[in-house]
């Protein structure tokens, strides 16, 4: 079965970076995009940003592009979310979750599979 591990998570001053990992296993990983999201408390689940299989395409949410950045390594099934200039609002649960396809696609449910989630905190 597919099984997602983040790690990397943490507390961070404002304006710090942290790199996220999401170790995969159960599936051919570069068959398959790999995306973020994020869940702040008494919030829905947010879109991060999205790499297609091979790693050759991402794509971005508004409010990360230029300070987030996605990769990803097939030898090791393994995707990264490098994470610069933080700010207090980037504060959640981090989740990778593995997608139906190669493609990237921003929705939620392009995404049967997700892992427990790594938690951000920024403060100010």
């Amino acid at each position: 079965q597919v099984q997602l591990v983040e790690s990397g998570g943490g507390l961070v001053q404002a304006g710090g970076s942290l790199r996220l990992s999401c170790a995969a296993s159960g599936r051919t990983f570069s068959d398959y995009a790999m995306g973020w999201f994020r869940q702040a408390p008494g919030k829905e689940r947010e879109f991060v940003g999205v790499i297609t299989g091979s790693g050759g395409s991402t794509i971005y949410a508004d409010s990360v592009k230029g300070r987030f950045t996605i990769s990803r390594d097939n030898a090791k099934n393994t995707v990264y979310l490098q994470m610069n200039s933080l700010r207090p609002e980037d504060t959640a649960v981090y989740l990778c979750a593995l997608a139906r396809g190669a493609a990237a696609v921003r929705s939620t449910s392009w995404f049967p599979y997700w892992g427990q989630g790594t938690q951000v905190t920024v403060s100010s």
